[in-house]
């Protein structure tokens, strides 16, 4: 019985189909470390659960050792999945959230579609997926094929597009690529920005200064900030004018040189605010320009500076873009169920508009 690096034991056998049913097959797996392996498997074994309801498998875990049973190519699929969790762990030694097992399934999803079989077997704890890496995170590996796209976009153009809804990880990422560029000396400054509109609700004049007054509206870039930074850094870089908070509205006028600028929310840049912020770029910068077209939060008939940039920039060398869709986000599954739902009827609001109903009538 063959025994890989990891200490790991794995046998397969055949069951007999019944009743004219698919064939089904049984993968044992035996990790050498017990405390790993309570990992893998989370509390409660919560993450053999998971892989189970999203690649239809049974799986069955007893103390270090794991039964898979499915058809043979979900158990496979399930045997790469659990190998890999441990390679994980096994180099990271914490716990696994339920996204870093969502990017796992992903991962391997994507390398049976791209990677011949021999290839997979002869690596079968190489990962593929692109990753970041901050002294405080340490690595953090994309989730999914259109993160990973994302990641090496952000590492070979000078400006990057990303558009998709909420919780796909652009300002997660895009903070955290920042992060990582100023931690290794290729950027010298680290620029935010948001333009300052309100979803839909009117807030009146903010009491303070200007950093007082825009720190509301860039909440959530502070949050990733500090994910991927100590506290003290970043209250340090603030001071410091390492890390800037500029609001849309100041960056006229400005040529920005040795520095990644952030733009987040652009969906709610005018066409004349989109247009003076790009041409802001400096010698030896980068630009991330990240929005959800679907979030547009612009008066009535105001078209939006980021769909029509990325219409007129199409093509132009030096610019990435990427789209996250639905099936992207990485937040929370009833995120995920949410933003496809809410998608399902806008098109199918669309598609009314297009095909009113045939029953109706003049009045004529």
């Amino acid at each position: 019985m063959p025994n890989d690096a990891a200490g790991r034991t794995l046998k397969g056998r055949g069951l007999a189909a019944q009743g004219g049913l698919a064939e089904a097959v049984e993968v044992s797996l035996t990790f050498e470390d017990n405390r790993l392996a309570s990992l893998v498997f989370g509390q409660y074994d919560q993450n053999v659960a998971h892989i189970e309801r999203r690649i239809d498998v049974k799986a069955t875990a007893l103390g270090n050792h794991l039964v898979i049973k499915g058809t043979p190519d979900a158990a496979e699929k399930g045997r790469r999945v659990f190998e890999r969790l441990y390679a994980r762990v096994r180099k990271g030694g914490t716990a696994l959230t339920l996204g870093d097992v969502d990017g796992v399934i992903q991962e391997v999803t994507v390398q049976g579609n791209l990677f011949p079989s021999a290839e997979i077997a002869a690596e079968p704890d190489r990962e593929h997926f692109e990753q970041i890496a901050t002294r405080r995170r340490g690595a953090v590996r994309a989730r999914n094929a259109a993160q990973s796209d994302y990641i090496k976009l952000l590492r070979s153009n000078e400006l990057v597009f990303a558009e998709g809804p909420a919780g796909t990880g652009k300002t997660w990422l895009a903070v955290g690529h920042a992060v990582s560029l100023l931690e290794q000396g290729h950027a010298e400054r680290l620029i935010l920005s948001r333009p300052a509109v309100e979803a839909g609700e009117r807030l009146g004049f903010l009491p303070g200064d200007m950093r007082e007054k825009v720190d509301p509206y860039l909440r959530p870039i502070y949050d990733a900030l500090y994910d991927f930074m100590e506290a003290r850094h970043v209250d340090r870089g603030l001071q410091t004018g390492v890390i800037e908070i500029a609001p849309l509205a100041f960056m006229r006028g400005r040529t920005l040189t040795n520095a990644v600028v952030l733009l987040d929310e652009a969906q709610n840049t005018t066409s004349m605010q989109m247009k003076m912020f790009l041409t802001r770029l400096g010698e030896n910068s980068r630009m991330i320009v990240t929005g959800d077209p679907s979030q547009i939060d612009l008066p009535p008939g105001q078209k939006s500076g980021l769909v029509e940039a990325v219409n007129v920039l199409d093509g132009v060398e030096g610019i990435g873009r990427v789209r996250f869709r639905d099936v992207d986000v990485v937040r929370h599954d009833l995120v995920r169920r949410i933003v496809t739902a809410y998608e399902a009827a806008s098109h199918g609001e669309a598609e009314a508009d297009r095909n009113p109903n045939p029953r109706r009538r003049s009045l004529a």
